[in-house]
């Protein structure tokens, strides 16, 4: 409890009232850039990331195989699980373009080839990989957490809370590519954090050597290995899919952004200026330029195959006009630009509308979930007819405070310039906003994925106001302990009632009625 942090950026800098005129302005600068430091219980710290990525494990991998479609693939595993086949076949590049539905980059379908290589053409092998990017989703959480609220208690709050989303916890149990492109984008928030840390640190040594002010532009920074590791993430997220440049958007904007406050929190004379001159370009280097490096290396087995899809593109559709750009590059440019064409073209057709289709208004509060597989002819319930199904859908307890998290996070954004919560919202609203710019196109509720675990980590901060200041006397930590259980509780118990229906397990009539909380949902 002592590690916990201060809500407010006001109790993280030195205020009026507690500084004096006496004190050393060093400290006060050191003070203002490095703000609460990490909790000093590194081990403890290990040891709760170990142990909730342990029950995330048990929960994940639980009876992983099941359900399948008479042995077949479930729902859209049918589309990916065949293409990462076929990659195992073909050297790493897919091989049945007649199907028309190669219209993703190949990198998530390259992670799923891994766990097909491992185990077979089976449940376990379509989705042991997503599996595996889900419980390293949960342990970045953990992390992730801890160093936004300088909180080990918070960090296995946040993990706990992860674990016990429907969402989350059902696209790492499906042959998918969505739960690669949630993890590879939190990879990304974790460096984004982890190098804002590193600038104010090298900030603060310049501080403390009296040259931070030796020009009116500030310190150059040197190579920022996280962010440039940021980038490399940002591209492979990209090589799963394209929504990933969203992201990068966004981070890009946040990380200039970290820079500049922190030029102005060392005290140099031009911090917008010395922002302009020495850090944009590199942002734009890492974000841009290295991601898109990433980028192209997944497509490396399609590059070295005479075979791949429209691989020769530009040599038989040479008066495109894009194909100024000649060989294998002008090529998948061409091919970029099909795919591109036909994600335009998947349009709602209103006599031929997906019974599940949604629009993005409805996932905040997952008010349109998803059906993946239904069986309601069976018996192995123990009665005369049984339900076994899985639904896509995120557990009450969290998302429906989707919607009062984000208030909550704008408002403190906005009026005490709280960065976690700016840093949070981006990325969430970097998942979610874009969505919006065309919204005649077919949508689902599993495109919210990588929306979840920043649900968590606003939720980790809004509750972690519960627990007071660390200030505060004893009798009002006890209560903000109090209810954070009693929140962590009702997720919990949330997430355990929805359990059948997540994971396909054979129950009553009754008891599948009584899963469907909402018109909505059926």
């Amino acid at each position: 409890m002592s590690a916990l942090v201060a809500d407010d950026e006001a109790s993280r800098t030195p205020s009026p009232e507690t500084v004096t005129p006496a004190a050393d302005p060093t400290e006060v600068t050191r003070a203002r850039l490095l703000g609460t430091p990490m909790p000093t219980d590194r081990l403890r710290g290990w040891l709760v990331t170990a142990f909730v990525g342990l029950i995330g494990g048990i929960v994940r991998f639980q009876n992983l195989g099941w359900p399948t479609d008479q042995g077949t693939p479930v729902f859209d595993e049918k589309h990916y699980v065949p293409q990462a086949w076929q990659m195992l076949r073909n050297g790493g590049v897919e091989d049945n373009p007649g199907y028309e539905l190669t219209v993703h980059p190949p990198f998530g379908k390259t992670l799923l080839s891994i766990g097909e290589y491992l185990f077979g053409y089976n449940g376990w092998g379509w989705r042991f990989t997503a599996a595996v990017a889900g419980v390293l989703m949960i342990v970045l959480v953990v992390r992730i957490a801890r160093r936004l609220t300088r909180s080990t208690l918070l960090g296995g709050v946040a993990g706990v809370l992860l674990i016990a989303d429907g969402v989350s916890h059902l696209q790492s149990r499906m042959g998918m590519l969505d739960i690669f492109h949630a993890f590879f984008v939190l990879a990304a928030f974790g460096c984004l954090l982890l190098d804002r840390d590193l600038v104010r640190r090298r900030l603060a040594r310049a501080v403390d050597e009296g040259w931070v002010t030796a020009s009116a532009l500030g310190p150059r920074l040197a190579v920022r290995w996280w962010r440039l590791s940021g980038g490399v993430l940002l591209g492979l997220a990209c090589g799963v899919k394209w929504s990933g440049l969203y992201f990068m958007a966004a981070y890009g904007l946040l990380t200039v952004i970290f820079d500049l406050t922190a030029r102005r929190a060392a005290g140099v004379r031009s911090p917008w200026l010395g922002t302009l001159a020495r850090d944009v370009v590199p942002a734009l280097w890492a974000f841009v330029g290295v991601a898109v490096l990433a980028y192209l290396a997944t497509w490396s087995p399609w590059f070295a195959s005479e075979t791949s899809i429209d691989r020769h593109l530009v040599a038989t559709t040479g008066s495109d006009p894009i194909s100024v750009i000649k060989g294998a590059l002008g090529s998948l440019l061409q091919y970029h630009d099909k795919v591109l064409t036909f994600h335009e073209g998947l349009v709602t057709k209103p006599e031929s509308q997906h019974p599940w289709e949604s629009k993005p208004w409805t996932w905040p509060m997952s008010l349109r979930p998803m059906l993946y597989y239904y069986e309601g002819n069976t018996t192995a319930c123990g009665e005369s007819k049984c339900v076994s199904a899985t639904m896509l859908i995120g557990t009450p307890a969290l998302w429906w405070l989707s919607l009062p998290m984000l208030g909550w996070g704008l408002w403190r954004m906005f009026s005490k310039f709280d960065w976690r919560y700016g840093a949070v919202v981006t990325a969430y609203l970097a998942g979610y906003l874009p969505w919006f710019l065309n919204l005649d196109r077919q949508m689902y509720f599993f495109y919210a994925t990588p929306m979840a675990a920043f649900l968590v980590l606003g939720l980790t901060l809004t509750v972690g106001h519960l627990l007071g200041k660390a200030g505060d006397g004893p009798e009002r930590r006890r209560t903000g302990l109090l209810a954070l259980a009693l929140y962590v509780g009702l997720v919990v118990a949330n997430f355990a009632w929805l359990w059948p229906i997540l994971n396909g397990d054979s129950i009553t009539e009754w008891r599948w009625q009584a899963e469907l909380w909402l018109p909505s949902w059926r």
